[in-house]
């Protein structure tokens, strides 16, 4: 409940839709306790993977964004290796993808955009980076 919002200020179908909210987000609750850790976090890591590919397909790719969404993939992979299940394999093939991407589209755009240039000279700026070229 909101602060300063009392059960008690509710109309009776207001206080039904309330106690029906409740009851769903328990039940929401337990089918998630019930999934394994690394299903669930697998599934975030495809939600990073579909926004490095976002930032990869603008015209002109947004480099810099693209790249924190991969080292951000990149930090849960190689933190959890050994601990993500049945899907660690696609998620290390899909990072890998997304890593290869990445530095064909800067050195695509190193060459013939000078913008692009600087953006992905920002983007590789960490030379403890291991996936920019």
């Amino acid at each position: 409940m909101p602060q300063g919002v009392d059960l008690e200020d509710l109309t009776p179908e207001e206080r039904t839709r309330v106690e029906e909210a409740a009851r769903e987000m328990a039940q929401v609750r337990e089918q998630i306790a019930s999934v394994p850790a690394s299903e669930v976090i697998a599934n975030h890591l495809m939600g990073f993977y579909e926004l490095t590919a976002i930032h990869l397909s603008q015209d002109p790719p947004n480099l810099a964004e693209a790249s924190v969404a991969i080292d951000a993939m990149r930090a849960v992979v190689e933190g959890l290796q050994g601990r993500l299940g049945n899907n660690e394999p696609t998620l290390v093939q899909a990072l890998s993808q997304l890593q290869l991407a990445f530095v064909q589209l800067t050195d695509e755009h190193r060459g013939g955009n000078e913008a692009g240039a600087r953006q992905a000279a920002s983007a590789r700026s960490d030379d403890d980076n291991p996936w920019t070229a």
